[in-house]
């Protein structure tokens, strides 16, 4: 899937993903999906959570504005990267918002503030449009 981009034997990221996609991460031996998409986006794959629970797959969603991103909702996402079965495929749109969250969670796991995180990401070009205060 030339969509899906593994960052590592845990995580991967993804923009949109269609019901195909749905069950070839599952085919795949993927075991979680965290949504990061709110469901009044456009293009936003309506029952999503119960086709990925129909496959054996976990589902979380999380909506979140990229330009939204603190430490409160990041804890609450890497909170739920911790607790979900792994390996986890991580997707919004355009994978922006999943790759800025999949690189700041990497960074606080190698001891990183979060601000460093959040700057390493802005650095990047992940936050072209606001900076973290």
């Amino acid at each position: 899937m030339k969509t899906i981009r593994k960052i590592n034997d845990e995580l991967a990221i993804a923009g949109q993903i269609t019901p195909e996609q749905l069950q070839q991460i599952a085919q795949e031996g993927f075991k979680s999906v965290l949504n990061l998409r709110s469901p009044t986006e456009d293009g936003f794959l309506i029952g999503e959570q119960s086709q990925c629970e129909s496959l054996g797959l976990y589902y979380v969603n999380i909506p979140i504005k990229l330009e939204a991103i603190n430490d409160e909702i990041a804890t609450r996402v890497f909170r739920a990267i911790n607790e979900l079965p792994k390996p986890i495929l991580i997707h919004c749109s355009s994978a922006k918002r999943s790759a800025a969250l999949v690189l700041m969670y990497i960074a606080m796991r190698q001891g990183a503030t979060f601000k460093q995180a959040f700057n390493q990401a802005e650095q990047l070009g992940l936050f072209a449009m606001f900076t973290y205060s």
